[in-house]
């Protein structure tokens, strides 16, 4: 396992980042607890979690099990998606900012947070006043580093100088989705990353299940199970570039799952790229991309089975 510098932060953090939304779901807590162990035996010091996960299930489950291991986790969350049932319990009011946070606290039985992102950007909320409650919390010592997740250049840029004008904690990290058949990180997002100096976690590396190739063989999976992915890869483009790529892989050799992942991590602004499990063995296979680091010509040869994306500017 390699160590990236996570952006500016100064935070040392594992190349990979355990995503945990399978949590309370797909992996019932025993199997959450054992892939929490594994994550921290393979040296894995990164993990990724959200208010909202499985109605905060996730974060009970993780707090549960994190006690003795606090200190060597940097351990995040996210605000912003329905989570408490109310009509005011979603979104990036002042009110929600803070009361999610603190819930989440109590879920995590943890008195702080090393990253906490605004999820999606709220067209409801100015964004001056979710700024101004990220600076609360980090004042208060509850978050060390505020993120965004889903935001686009522009809206990243604007919280970035209303932050700047107000002397407000900084955004540090963005996590944006990437992968093999999502680019679209690659026109603005990525070059306004390494213009800034923000780390760069992004997730979705293996295409919601759909880069593993098992949809090709009849599997089912997330794009079977929720409308949200089913919808965001409806695209028969992407099942002509999985194919493509899982034949690739297989020619090498490689897992798909553990291909899809190297590639992600081998882009030199990724600082640490997310991936779940719902058990195990998807645990252990995953994990086998740290034997496949790739070299600029391997990474080039899985890129030309993609599509690139046009040029901010075309």
């Amino acid at each position: 396992m390699d160590y990236n510098r996570l952006g500016k932060t100064g935070l040392l953090v594992s190349e990979l980042c355990l995503g945990t939304m399978t949590f309370g779901n797909e992996a019932d807590e025993k199997t959450s607890q054992e892939l929490m162990e594994a994550a921290l035996e393979a040296g894995i010091n990164f993990f990724d979690a959200a208010h909202n996960y499985n109605l905060g299930k996730t974060e009970e489950i993780v707090g549960r099990w994190i006690g003795p291991h606090r200190d060597q986790i940097i351990l995040t969350s996210k605000v912003f998606f329905p989570s408490g049932g109310g009509m005011n319990d979603e979104g990036m009011s002042r009110r929600n900012l803070i009361r999610s946070v603190e819930k989440s606290l109590q879920r995590l039985q943890t008195d702080y947070l090393d990253i906490v992102y605004l999820h999606h950007w709220d067209d409801n909320a100015a964004i001056e006043q979710s700024m101004a409650a990220m600076n609360t919390l980090v004042e208060q010592g509850k978050v060390h580093y505020v993120g965004v997740s889903n935001f686009s250049a522009w809206q990243t840029m604007r919280a970035q100088a209303v932050a700047e004008q107000r002397n407000y904690a900084p955004i540090s990290v963005v996590q944006p989705m990437y992968s093999l058949v999502k680019r679209q990180v690659e026109v603005e997002i990525l070059p306004m990353a390494e213009y800034e100096g923000f780390a760069v976690v992004p997730y979705n590396a293996l295409g919601a299940g759909l880069l593993t190739g098992k949809y090709l063989e009849g599997g089912t999976g997330r794009l079977d199970e929720a409308a949200m992915y089913k919808q965001r890869y409806d695209n028969a483009q992407y099942v002509e570039i999985t194919k493509k790529f899982v034949a690739h892989a297989k020619e090498k050799g490689v897992s798909p799952a553990a291909l899809a992942l190297a590639w992600v991590n081998s882009h030199p602004l990724v600082n640490s790229a997310i991936f779940g499990a719902r058990n195990l063995d998807q645990f252990k296979n995953t994990l086998t991309c740290l034997d496949h680091k790739l070299s600029l010509e391997e990474r080039r040869a899985v890129t030309a089975l993609s599509v690139d994306p046009p040029r901010a500017t075309d």
